[in-house]
């Protein structure tokens, strides 16, 4: 790890600590109303939205608590709104198991069009909903 990504690896993990925290004990309609508000323009490139993909993931890897894609999906959407970044959360399901009874469900945060976290399943899952916020 460099010396510079201290302060985007600890912003990632205070982060993701707090989504936990916040889906663990508050209901799911104030995490939807204050926790996806957003502003900003969207990122036009790659590199735009990398540090903070590249930030959350690792620190997802490393901390001693779930940090799954609805974790890590609020952590990514708020650091990007700290840059001046909008970005969108999306929230779909697929079913599974044996007789495709069981039904899971994935966040991915987008950016314009650039895929930030959870994309690399997102193809299948199918959206339900998707939550942009408002400024």
């Amino acid at each position: 790890m460099r010396l510079r990504d201290v302060p985007i690896l600890t912003e990632a993990v205070l982060l993701l600590g707090l989504a936990a925290f916040c889906l663990a004990f508050v209901p799911f309609r104030y995490v939807a109303k204050h926790g996806v508000r957003t502003g900003g323009r969207p990122a036009r490139t790659r590199d735009e939205i990398m540090p903070v993909r590249r930030a959350v993931r690792r620190a997802a890897r490393n901390v001693p608590w779930r940090a799954l894609c609805f974790e890590q999906g609020l952590a990514a959407h708020a650091m990007l709104r700290r840059r001046g970044i909008s970005s969108v959360l999306h929230y779909g399901v697929a079913r599974e198991g044996d007789q495709q009874r069981e039904l899971k469900a994935h966040v991915w945060v987008t950016s314009g069009d650039q895929m930030v976290v959870g994309g690399e399943v997102a193809g299948q899952f199918t959206e339900l909903a998707r939550f942009s916020g408002t400024a």
